[in-house]
């Protein structure tokens, strides 16, 4: 199978873009495989980034100068590039935060204690990363929050009955769940999960840090309310990640962080806030972070989404086939829908020896618990070793990773 699907999409010619990726490692070539992580960067990206840094960098919003001025300009423009990303009614919805993390720290705190009334719940699932669980316990611990959380099935999909349990007394103020699985690889049923969240009176959001990556996301058709990515998983830098949420929700929302740039009028006694998205923006916000960020959207854009997520499908096609063909190697999570993130365990090795292993072939793969310690014990398991795929990966390195894990059971037996 060549490079080339029939979309037009080449991977040979993108993966030129990629400078990173040209290198060998332990004198073999690189065959990268933890772009859930965090992915690698084009150039298109690191030239931005440093023509920003070489020529047009001042601190943004306040300084009544050339540099600034420019700053500033390229500043919004990676904002308005975010709103159209992801289709957003108003580029006004768009907050800009340090990570997927930030984000939704940022909606606990703001949303969640200053809308969210004690005795109100929180609803999660039992496969989410770290980011979207440990800032409800603290809502909860703090601000009397219940937190539920609903099942996932043992073929590794959101059990869609419990969630109606769950929501079915009209307690669950915010419904937070992730839009694709960073383990399982699972895609939630978004706009299904939207439509029983409203009904019920609960808003959305949807942690969307693997999803925008690997499919056109558009926020208005998902029906959510709250929307959170991040730029290092989008081929941008990190450093920077998106709020996206209805710009109602935003007006009526207390600022998270205090400080410079957030407010409209300051005295001794009292501070009037700004409007969103300045609101939530306190502080010198990440400006070279976001002309990276925009760089890769234009990036990504170019080649297309669809493009993108044709390729990625083959991809998974392929690696579910072949990895399911080795002997001792137990895959989590068997979803219809899913993106490319493969987290399985191998009868003979612990996770950590085999990741060990396989980076002595050159194949970068990340093994632990993946930020999601109660989706592994759901399952059983101890740790995984987790192979994910971006859109410079082949399926002739996914046949060269399931090479590596036969000789490696080989040699762990």
């Amino acid at each position: 199978m060549d490079g080339t699907l029939a979309t037009g999409f080449d991977v040979e010619k993108i993966r030129q873009d990629f400078p990173i990726l040209s290198q060998t490692v332990r004198g073999k070539k690189l065959v990268f495989l933890d772009s859930g992580a965090s992915a690698q960067k084009p150039r298109a990206v690191i030239d931005a980034m440093t023509r920003m840094l070489e020529a047009r960098y001042a601190n943004v919003h306040r300084g009544a100068y050339f540099l600034s001025e420019e700053s500033t300009a390229a500043y919004e423009a990676a904002r308005m590039a975010v709103a159209r990303f992801l289709n957003a009614a108003d580029e006004r919805e768009i907050v800009f935060t340090q990570s997927s993390t930030g984000a939704i720290n940022l909606v606990a705190h703001s949303y969640g204690r200053g809308i969210l009334k004690p005795g109100q719940a929180v609803l999660i699932s039992e496969m989410e990363h770290h980011a979207n669980l440990v800032p409800w316990q603290m809502l909860r611990d703090a601000h009397g929050i219940d937190l539920r959380v609903a099942r996932v099935t043992d073929a590794g999909e959101l059990d869609l009955d419990d969630v109606q349990k769950k929501l079915a007394d009209g307690k669950v103020g915010l419904f937070a769940v992730t839009h694709m699985s960073n383990v399982l690889g699972t895609v939630t049923p978004a706009e299904r999960l939207a439509a029983m969240a409203h009904t019920k009176g609960a808003k959305l959001l949807l942690d969307g840090s693997q999803a925008a990556v690997h499919r056109a996301v558009d926020v208005q058709a998902l029906g959510c309310d709250f929307y959170v990515f991040t730029g290092h998983k989008l081929y941008g830098p990190t450093g920077i990640g998106v709020l996206w949420a209805r710009k109602e929700l935003l007006d009526a929302m207390p600022p998270f962080l205090g400080g410079g740039d957030m407010i409209a009028e300051v005295t001794i006694e009292r501070s009037i806030w700004a409007q969103p998205p300045a609101r939530f923006e306190a502080g010198t916000p990440p400006i070279v972070e976001a002309v990276g960020l925009h760089a890769a959207i234009d990036y990504v854009t170019k080649i297309g989404m669809k493009a993108i997520e044709a390729h990625e499908r083959v991809l998974t096609e392929h690696a579910s086939a072949a990895l399911a063909k080795i002997e001792g190697l137990t895959v989590l999570g068997k979803a219809q829908d899913r993106g490319g993130v493969f987290s399985f365990s191998l009868d003979a090795a612990h996770a950590h020896d085999l990741a060990t292993l396989l980076d002595r072939t050159g194949i970068a793969v990340r093994s632990g618990r993946h930020c999601a310690e109660p989706l592994h014990t759901r399952f059983g398991v101890e740790s995984t070793a987790r192979a994910s795929f971006g859109l410079y990966t082949t399926v002739q390195e996914v046949d060269y990773l399931a090479e590596a894990l036969t000789e490696a059971r080989k040699f762990f037996r």
